[in-house]
């Protein structure tokens, strides 16, 4: 098992993870889905990340740090239309354990530099924009 195998078998961890997340997207209330939403942003930012190592393609890296805005950016969104901001802890504790267990060994992998930066701000986006988007807000919120 080469080295890339590994990055591709630990980009299929935050795939899997998706499964109940669409899941609860597809048959859960409207709060529910849009905690989904924010969870789907976070898993799809770590597996594109895991993914550029494993394939050798950096500009995975790039569509990474996109997701990383507009994930939370699109959950605000929804959250303003549905007058809650949704406060989840699953969210919360993914963001602040699986951000940096993905991010800190693709940074030793990747080395010091340019590429290492743009790792670190990606992990910094997805864990802020994950904390802000889960945190109760609006009419209060339900606790998942």
């Amino acid at each position: 098992m080469s080295a890339s195998d590994g990055w591709l078998a630990a980009a299929l961890v935050p795939l899997l993870a998706l499964v109940p997340v669409l899941w609860r997207i597809a048959h859960g209330s409207a709060q529910d889905r849009l905690v989904g939403q924010n969870l789907t942003s976070l898993l799809a930012g770590l597996a594109l990340l895991l993914t550029a190592q494993g394939f050798g393609r950096p500009s995975y890296t790039d569509v990474a740090l996109v997701v990383s805005v507009l994930g939370p950016t699109g959950t605000l969104i929804y959250a303003r239309f549905l007058d809650v901001l949704p406060d989840s802890r699953l969210v919360r504790w993914t963001a602040l354990v699986g951000v940096p267990a993905t991010v800190l060994p693709l940074c030793v992998a990747t080395g010091p530099g340019r590429a290492m930066a743009k790792l670190l701000l990606i992990g910094a986006l997805l864990i802020a924009g994950s904390v802000v988007t889960s945190a109760r807000g609006g009419n209060g919120g339900t606790t998942t």
